[in-house]
């Protein structure tokens, strides 16, 4: 028998328009969310060299202390010391073992909506209610929203950003009022920036400037396109992480060794050629949009969260899958069913097509 925790969750919604995907000849495909571009060479070369110099076996749990190393002076550059780091099997892993760390069955977790899909699916998983943030229309996160969802049994408010899927990044003023809020009712903060690498408008702003019980997540899929070498790492608080570190070694055990030198080379390569060719494509899709449909411009990562025509997402998915463009409903993100997702990370000619049907549909 199927046990009920695994019962109490559905399959990705996300992942069911991957496999659509497969039988759909030649699609517009604006639903993938990872990068379109490959790996650099000399991260590939990196793990090359680290599986013929016999790099292969398990490392320590908490990663080898020369890409802790490279961390704490990559963070250093932006004023930020942690007391403790765990290198995880990707921001997933780091997302799984926070929980597992912070909260008990019964406790909640505060998740702004729209959300990454993984934070209530997993919080289900674990026995911990999420309790939704509403951030509609604008995306931005509001004090009285936060506080009207607090409870004696909070534990946790997760902040992602730039956000997926919606693509906003979080303000100064946002994460100092978050930072109060925290303090205010002795929250922890978990701080998931794995799209900190793609900001359009602003220099990236961390909550860890403004607040210490703050796990910071982040890792390599988007910032380096290695969303298939899951590597990923926790920073924060020593307690937490000394017990994320424990669970990961009855879990994951350690990250992909070879991955992890490969790391240390991807922090040193530059990727601002990156950013820019997003940023032009924020600007493809939203202008290419704006007129049609209701939408906030992106502040980073690559996705666009517009409003479905007459406010039925899964209708107006329907029909955008059956003109063969792949886009993602919004309840798959949200407790509403009003917007969809777009990614951008595609070529200028898929764009384009996708930005024609859609302006047809609407």
């Amino acid at each position: 028998m199927i046990s009920q925790p695994s019962q109490s969750i559905s399959a990705s919604g996300i992942r069911k328009v991957f496999d659509l995907a497969q039988t759909l000849k030649d699609p517009i495909n604006l639903s993938i969310g990872q990068p379109d571009f490959d790996v650099p060479d000399p991260v590939k070369q990196s793990a090359i060299d680290a599986i013929t110099q016999g790099k292969n076996r398990y490392t320590v749990t908490q990663g080898i202390p020369q890409i802790h190393q490279r961390l704490r002076e990559e963070h250093a550059k932006h004023g930020y010391s942690p007391e403790d780091i765990l290198i995880t099997s990707g921001v997933s892993g780091g997302i799984v073992l926070a929980l597992l760390a912070l909260c008990d069955p019964g406790d909640e977790i505060l998740v702004p909506d729209p959300y990454f899909v993984m934070y209530k699916h997993l919080a289900t998983l674990f026995g911990v209610t999420p309790r939704f943030v509403d951030t509609y229309p604008d995306f931005r996160l509001r004090e009285e929203a936060i506080e009207a969802q607090i409870t004696s049994k909070t534990k946790v408010i997760i902040i992602n950003s730039p956000a997926n899927p919606t693509g906003i990044a979080t303000s100064d003023e946002e994460l100092q009022m978050v930072a109060r809020v925290a303090k205010k009712h002795d929250l922890y903060v978990l701080f998931d920036e794995i799209y900190a690498c793609f900001n359009y408008n602003n220099a990236h702003a961390s909550i860890t400037k403004y607040y210490d019980k703050v796990l910071l997540l982040n890792g390599f899929s988007k910032s380096h396109a290695m969303t298939g070498w899951r590597l990923g790492y926790a920073m924060g608080p020593k307690d937490v992480i000394q017990e994320m570190t424990k669970l990961q070694q009855y879990t994951f055990v350690c990250a992909p060794a070879m991955a992890q030198w490969a790391g240390i080379a991807a922090l040193d390569l530059p990727m601002d050629a990156t950013n820019e060719a997003y940023r032009r494509k924020r600007d493809i899709i939203y202008d290419g949009l704006k007129d049609k449909f209701n939408v906030q411009k992106p502040d980073g990562a690559f996705y666009i969260f517009p409003e479905a025509p007459g406010g039925n997402a899964t209708e107006f998915v329907t029909k955008a899958i059956q003109n063969n463009v792949l886009i993602i409903p919004g309840n798959v993100f949200s407790e509403r069913d009003t917007h969809f997702r777009i990614s951008f990370a595609a070529t200028d000619e898929t764009l384009y097509k996708g930005i024609e049907v859609l302006n047809k549909l609407a």
